[in-house]
């Protein structure tokens, strides 16, 4: 898989950036990849998708949230790069502040799906394939953050959010992405989202004219 490929020694070498333990030392052995080769070998696979190891710690001990992470590359652009998108409302949802991966494999694709562009996540659901679902936030940073140290800068989603798995404690899906503002607007930034929906405390409150 080449440079989609995301195991023990591609995070060896970033993990001082990281500040990610080594993972030759966080367990006693590495767990085994839990996809075939053959499957991995697939055009649609090795080409569109990244394997990755994913760590539920830091290097000093504490969960690497997306908190955790924000806290290590910042919300500043203009000081360094890569970095979180300036924005605090999720420091307090329990999918930034919690949640973690496991010390397992994970395959995510590179890219959007075309035929997803413009659709609910609703909709999107319901027209999985078998095996198919949405990623977590904390799975997205940290193959995104990642990618980017490993590749030379090499931008995942750039321009594009994508949905997650999680919601906010109001229920209102959780999406990121666009790391670059094609309008060129915003500052660079990982962008962490959620989708409003729409509550019987919305309204309107006309104005006579």
């Amino acid at each position: 898989m080449g440079s989609d490929f995301i195991g023990p020694e591609e995070l060896k070498t970033i993990s001082s950036e990281f500040k990610i333990s080594n993972t030759f030392n966080f367990r006693s052995s590495i767990p085994k990849v839990p996809f075939s080769v053959d499957y991995l070998e697939q055009i649609n696979i090795k080409h569109d998708y990244i394997l990755i190891l994913g760590m539920p710690e830091s290097s000093d001990g504490q969960k690497l949230t997306i908190n955790k992470l924000r806290s290590i590359f910042g919300w500043q652009p203009d000081k360094s790069e890569p970095c979180f998108y300036s924005q605090d409302w999720y420091l307090n949802e329990k999918f930034a502040n919690d949640q973690v991966l496991d010390f397992k494999w994970y395959l995510i694709k590179k890219n959007v799906t075309e035929d997803s562009r413009g659709k609910s996540p609703e909709t999107i659901h319901n027209d999985l394939k078998m095996k198919e679902g949405f990623p977590s936030a904390i799975l997205a940073a940290f193959t995104f953050f990642s990618y980017y140290l490993l590749n030379k800068g090499q931008i995942l989603w750039a321009h594009d959010f994508i949905w997650c798995s999680d919601k906010d404690h109001n229920g209102d899906r959780v999406y990121i992405g666009r790391y670059v503002d094609p309008e060129k607007i915003n500052k660079n930034g990982f962008n962490i989202h959620r989708h409003l929906v729409i509550r019987s405390c919305y309204g309107l409150a006309p104005q006579i004219l």
